[in-house]
């Protein structure tokens, strides 16, 4: 009886020595370890630091502390799908899993659970189509955006015409790669382009051959849907042969510093497309500096603030936090449910203004969710790589996407889902 008596008594006082959980729990599912480890690591960095800022500058959002806990997926679908598992009964609001695999698989499962998906850049295309996936977000910009972004650039390169040219295609030989292919070959077939499509089998080091294919056919352009050391294989071997780097342009996870630093001046000209701002130029790096990074509570140190992927995370931080806002206010409390944060993110606009607020100005283009449409207008921008300084630079403003090509491919991308997952589509007029 007295052993029962004491277990109650240290039970007791551990639960009064804990502190309280977090009314706001947005789970990290990061990836440190594999074959991605090195960018899953930045961007969870600058996701993790954008939390901590907002805990130390500001008490919170709303009042209420943000609870950041980590999950390490590898990069691993079934490794992503058991974190989501085991973190979903925390309170969790939002998942945002930097994995096209992972988020696939958890696609389904959220609007079972009626938990947001946030997906920027990545995932899904078609689950901008909200009438279809109503638990699935992905502004500011989507696969295919980036695709037709790539060869709005070319054709401006060219007077507005691609006739007769040749683009290669190099990707990475998974879901992920292989998302923007359709959009490329319609995109040829509007434009009159001929597209050579050419997978890469991961992680990618070797790609030998693909580039010796590339040599002989002498394709005028080369976009890369890559990730990891995928990136940095390939432009090696572009720099082998000598392919004009202004003319090689990769998707958004193709254009970090650890994608060309290993290069060298190789990798001078070279291009990516992004959704955001580059280098530290904003006062937000400020904030971050005086409440987190100098106080020793930055991720892992600190290590890669500032760097593409950290900005990335930071950013996409940014966009819950801002829906988390959004829902506090529609529903007149502080401590919000995962359902109420749907309602935050399906009324959410964040335009220049608030952006300069956020000490973010002209970091990301202004855009507005709604019901039907959960993938903002796709608008992104080429940033060009500087070997000598170390520097990428924005060498394009913000542009739209083909919405006459890419708005027929995901309502029957999406269509096609809404019947085979048996799901009836919103009428988000009413």
């Amino acid at each position: 009886m007295k052993t029962l008596k004491f277990a109650a008594l240290v039970a007791a006082g551990l639960m009064a020595a804990a502190p309280a959980l977090a009314d706001l729990v947005v789970p990290n599912l990061s990836y440190r370890t594999g074959p991605y480890g090195a960018n899953g690591t930045q961007y969870a960095d600058g996701f993790n630091d954008y939390f901590t800022l907002l805990n130390e500058r500001d008490g919170g959002i709303g009042g209420e502390k943000v609870q950041v806990p980590e999950c390490e997926t590898a990069y691993n679908t079934e490794k992503g799908v058991e974190c989501y598992e085991s973190t979903k009964g925390s309170g969790a609001l939002v998942y945002n899993p930097l994995s096209t695999g992972i988020t696939y698989q958890l696609i389904p499962k959220v609007g079972v659970d009626k938990i947001p998906l946030y997906t920027p850049g990545y995932g899904r295309t078609s689950a901008k189509n909200g009438k279809v996936f109503e638990w699935v977000f992905n502004a500011p910009t989507n696969y295919w955006d980036a695709a037709s972004v790539a060869v709005k650039h070319f054709l401006d390169l060219n007077n507005g015409s691609l006739e007769g040219k040749k683009i290669a295609l190099v990707y990475h030989n998974s879901a992920f790669g292989k998302e923007p292919i359709r959009t490329l070959q319609e995109l040829s077939a509007k434009h009159g382009f001929t597209l050579t499509e050419l997978p890469i089998e991961p992680p990618g080091q070797e790609q030998k051959s693909q580039w010796l294919q590339i040599r002989r056919d002498k394709p005028d352009y080369v976009i890369m849907w890559g990730w990891g050391v995928m990136n940095q294989a390939a432009i090696q071997e572009a720099a082998n042969i000598r392919f004009p780097m202004e003319n090689f342009v990769g998707v958004y996870w193709s254009g970090s510093e650890i994608d060309v630093t290993p290069v060298g001046a190789g990798a001078n000209g070279y291009k990516a497309l992004t959704f955001h701002g580059v280098g530290m130029d904003y006062p937000i790096y400020d904030d971050l500096k005086t409440h987190v990074i100098d106080p020793g509570k930055a991720s892992q140190g600190g290590e890669h603030v500032g760097s593409v992927l950290y900005s990335r995370g930071m950013y996409a931080a940014v966009v819950i936090s801002e829906a988390i806002r959004k829902a506090q206010e529609i529903h007149g409390t502080s401590a919000i449910t995962a359902v109420q944060l749907r309602d935050g993110f399906e009324a959410l606009e964040i335009s220049d203004a608030r952006l300069e607020e956020l000490g973010l100005p002209d970091f990301g283009p202004a855009f507005t969710i709604t019901c039907d449409n959960h993938g903002g207008n796709g608008m992104a921008r080429i940033q060009q790589w500087d070997a000598e300084g170390k520097t990428w630079s924005l060498i394009t403003e913000f542009t739209e996407p083909d919405a006459e090509v890419l708005d027929p491919l995901i309502l029957e991308d999406s269509e096609a889902y809404a019947k085979e997952a048996a799901i009836t589509p919103r009428d988000c007029a009413s």
